[in-house]
């Protein structure tokens, strides 16, 4: 950050009286710009033992497959966003969503959310965002194709889970790969 977005004064990087870290502060109007996690949205959707995957056609990843998923936008609720997501990048409807998982990954300042749920019905497809939807059996799952650690992550926990028939929400925190 360069400038304050209230006054247009270039900001200072220093920590403010009553805080304990840096932040970027305005030296005219003492506007204090707070840099917070990014949360992202996402639901892993399931037909018949399938899991619905969208092969990105954006960046990052672009041409990498990953769960329907994105960025919370301000008024939304974690599950509107997500099933927004769903929409956005698979053209697909779910019911029965339920919270599923919670990964925190602070060394890219992302926290995830995801829920589980049924797609409501055959009827998805590529978007602007995807260039391919598809359901996958477990078997044929893209491992080496998928666009994200959390996706592989949450799509192992999710088989495992599956296999024991019991889904419990859970948080798990993503540190960087060594």
């Amino acid at each position: 950050m360069n400038y304050c977005s209230e006054c247009g004064t270039p900001v200072t990087l220093k920590i403010p009286e009553g805080d304990n870290r840096l932040r970027f502060v305005c030296p005219n109007c003492n506007t204090v710009h707070y840099q917070n996690p990014l949360v992202i949205v996402g639901i892993l959707p399931e037909y018949n033992q399938q899991i619905l995957l969208c092969k990105r056609a954006i960046e990052p990843q672009k041409g990498r497959w990953t769960l329907p998923a994105g960025f919370m936008e301000n008024d939304e609720s974690t599950l509107e966003g997500a099933l927004r997501e769903c929409q956005e990048e698979a053209h697909a409807s779910v019911i029965d969503p339920a919270l599923y998982a919670l990964y925190d990954i602070p060394y890219i300042n992302q926290v995830y959310v995801f829920y589980r749920a049924q797609l409501a019905n055959l009827d998805f497809g590529p978007s602007a965002e995807s260039t391919e939807v598809a359901l996958f059996d477990e078997q044929d799952i893209p491992w080496d194709e998928l666009a994200f650690p959390v996706v592989t992550a949450v799509i192992k926990r999710f088989l495992s889970d599956r296999k024991k028939d019991h889904f419990e929400v859970f948080n798990d925190v993503i540190e960087r790969r060594k």
